[in-house]
C-alpha cells in the first residue's frame, strides 16, 4: 500500500468509526473540499463539517473502494454512505467519487461527486422527486446545510 492508499484507508476507516478527530488528522490545516450540497469549503469549516456530519449520522454505514492513484499528488476512490437523513427521517443510499490531492502524507484538496438529484430524490421524496433537478430545490438545500453548519459551529464555540 502506498502513501495516498494509506491516508485514504486511513480517512474513510475513521468515517466508518465516526471518528471525526481522526478523519480531520489526515488534513492539511488550510484543507479545501467541495461537494454538490455544502459547495466550497476551507480549513476548519471542513473539519467541523464532518464533526457534525459523525454527531449526527444516523443508521450511518459506509464503504469504500476502488482507490486508484492517479500520480504522485491525485487520487480518488468510490465510496458509499447509507443513512437516515435526519430530517425527514428516510432512508439514504450515497453513491460518491472522491477526488483528492494527497501532499507529504496528508490531504490538502478533497472534492465528492455525486448526483444531488439521486441525493433530493432519497432525501426528500415526493418534493425531491418532482423539484430535485431544480437549482431552486438545490440552493435551498445548500442553504439549509450550510445553515445548520454555521449553528454547529457556533455551539462548538462556547
Amino acid at each position: 500500500m502506498n502513501q495516498q492508499e494509506a491516508i485514504i484507508t486511513k480517512f474513510y476507516t475513521a468515517f466508518q468509526q465516526k471518528d471525526a478527530a481522526t478523519m480531520n488528522s489526515c488534513y492539511a490545516e488550510d484543507i479545501v473540499f467541495s461537494d454538490p450540497v455544502f459547495g466550497m469549503l476551507q480549513g476548519d469549516a471542513v473539519r467541523a463539517m464532518w464533526q457534525m456530519l459523525c454527531a449526527r449520522a444516523k443508521d450511518f454505514s459506509l464503504v469504500f473502494d476502488n482507490i486508484q492513484c492517479l500520480d504522485e499528488e491525485y487520487a480518488t476512490c468510490n465510496w458509499t454512505a447509507t443513512y437516515t437523513f435526519g430530517a425527514t427521517g428516510r432512508k439514504v443510499v450515497n453513491k460518491i467519487t472522491a477526488h483528492m490531492r494527497i501532499q507529504n502524507g496528508i490531504i490538502t484538496e478533497h472534492s465528492d461527486a455525486f448526483s444531488l438529484y439521486r441525493w433530493c430524490k432519497q432525501a426528500l421524496g415526493p418534493i425531491g422527486w418532482i423539484f430535485g433537478w431544480s437549482g431552486f430545490l438545490h440552493n435551498s438545500v445548500r442553504r439549509k446545510a450550510l445553515r445548520g453548519l454555521s449553528q454547529f459551529m457556533q455551539q462548538a464555540a462556547h
